[in-house]
């Protein structure tokens, strides 16, 4: 297992270039001084940079107001993505200052694909899990979404039908089914030119859930990791999550907030 020093540096030198240069089709990405932003995306738009920005003050709220003009003008909603060991420290403070609002805080997660314990974990009597492309099932994945967290969920059918069209190897979505009926799904976000692969997306229904599907998904798209010759899963894991993953020999390395302004 590497260290917690090797295991955020693998994560700073890799993921934070792969998320603006491995977009979904339609998106497109410019840069603004320090910052990089994405437009186009399913959800909002999305703001990233490196670990240390390299300025502070009022060069820094200058950057901040720009990125709010250029989604306002798109009518667009953005969410600037930040990491507890980012510099300058006081980038949270900018950002609400700016009238961005704080959503949950996660912690980051990565563990070693080949090494989990829970690997070879099976699906429960009753459950069967599956890989699914067809547009139909993909509808079936939204809605069912939908259904979990209570909102509309319809955009995610879209943008997996899109995702899996352009570029068929790069994301692989599982679903847990009970007798036909879809009752969790999850997703396995492969990031090319790096050693990571992200697992995204896990939900169950609440009458399914402490039933052990969770892990067998897990444990699913591990295998395919490990398959494809990926060393690292990286996860941004709520606080119900984030206990049970570290149990499985995942390790926290930083926490994630996003900040997001709506216009």
């Amino acid at each position: 297992m590497a260290d917690i020093a090797s295991l955020l540096a693998a994560y700073d030198d890799q993921l934070r270039a792969a998320e603006i240069r491995n977009l979904p089709p339609g998106a497109r990405v410019e840069r603004d001084g320090p910052v990089y932003r994405v437009a186009g995306l399913a959800q909002r738009g999305f703001i990233s940079g490196p670990r240390d920005l390299g300025l502070c003050g009022r060069a820094l709220d200058a950057v901040i107001a720009r990125q709010r003009r250029f989604f306002a003008a798109r009518g667009e909603a953005v969410e600037w993505k930040t990491r507890a060991h980012d510099l300058p420290g006081d980038i949270p403070q900018r950002l609400l200052s700016a009238g961005f609002v704080a959503e949950e805080r996660e912690t980051v997660l990565i563990g070693v694909a080949s090494d989990l314990p829970i690997l070879d974990a099976p699906a429960p009597d009753g459950i069967t899990l599956r890989e699914v492309h067809t547009d139909a099932d993909l509808h079936r994945l939204a809605e069912l979404s939908s259904e979990i967290w209570q909102e509309d969920r319809t955009w995610l059918a879209t943008a997996l039908i899109d995702q899996l069209r352009s570029d068929p190897a790069r994301t692989v979505v599982v679903v847990a089914e009970a007798a036909g009926r879809m009752v969790s799904a999850a997703r396995l976000e492969i990031e090319p030119e790096t050693e990571f692969a992200g697992l995204w997306g896990g939900a169950t229904l609440p009458a399914w859930r402490r039933r052990g599907i969770y892990r067998a998904l897990v444990a699913h798209r591990a295998r395919i990791a490990t398959a494809r010759g990926i060393r690292y899963l990286h996860v941004d894991a709520t606080e119900n999550s984030r206990p049970i993953l570290q149990r499985w020999g995942f390790t926290a390395i930083t926490t994630t907030t996003p900040y997001v302004w709506t216009p």
